[in-house]
């Protein structure tokens, strides 16, 4: 005699912890100083959305996941791993974000996000003659350290003007308003490793 039993298709609900899936998305957003709005442009996910599944009123598709984790930065697997500390976090080259400004430098975030660790190595060509602006004063505690790839750079902190050439580097206390320029005809390049207190805004 055979049985037919019905069972209801699982959901996402049922295999996932929403508060801590939740919590997750919004750890990892928070660690990249983004706003909601912010990372819905990055993933395509309404704002709604997003708010909804932070808050664990919504049990998002595996579709949605998948974009939310793309405008994290992050694989799939991390939003669903367990929240347990990664020990090695890899970030592929066509996982890098890179941004191009109006002024035409380029600024690319090599480094992984990493949740409560605020740090960051990013790599910035700057073309001759280009001025990055300014950047504000980070939390008391916040640390920059720059090297120079290629090319000539001036970096500026708070009223105290550096030029460094290409092999050069400097250090300073990030807690002051600072700003990078290439005054010089040739292309320059250079590295950034910021430790910042608390998230940037």
């Amino acid at each position: 005699m055979k049985h037919h039993y019905s069972e209801k298709p699982r959901t996402i609900a049922d295999v996932i912890n929403l508060p801590e899936l939740g919590g997750r998305i919004q750890a990892l957003r928070s660690e990249r100083g983004m706003t909601l709005q912010e990372l819905a442009d990055r993933s395509k996910v309404s704002v709604s959305m997003l708010s909804s599944v932070e808050r664990a009123l919504k049990a998002p598709t595996v579709v949605v996941l998948d974009r939310i984790a793309d405008g994290l930065g992050v694989s799939l697997t991390r939003l669903l791993a367990d929240p347990a500390p990664d020990r090695v976090v890899v970030r592929r080259a066509d996982r890098q974000d890179t941004a191009a400004y109006p002024s035409g430098w380029h600024r690319t975030i090599l480094s992984p996000v990493v949740p409560g660790v605020n740090f960051e190595l990013v790599r910035v060509t700057l073309p001759a003659g280009c001025d990055a602006g300014d950047f504000p004063a980070y939390a008391a505690g916040s640390h920059e350290y720059i090297a120079v790839e290629s090319g000539e750079v001036r970096v500026t902190v708070g009223d105290q003007a550096v030029d460094l050439a290409a092999g050069d580097s400097l250090y300073f206390a990030a807690d002051v308003a600072h700003a990078y320029a290439n005054h010089t005809g040739e292309p320059a390049t250079y590295y950034v490793a910021a430790l910042i207190s608390r998230s940037r805004t």
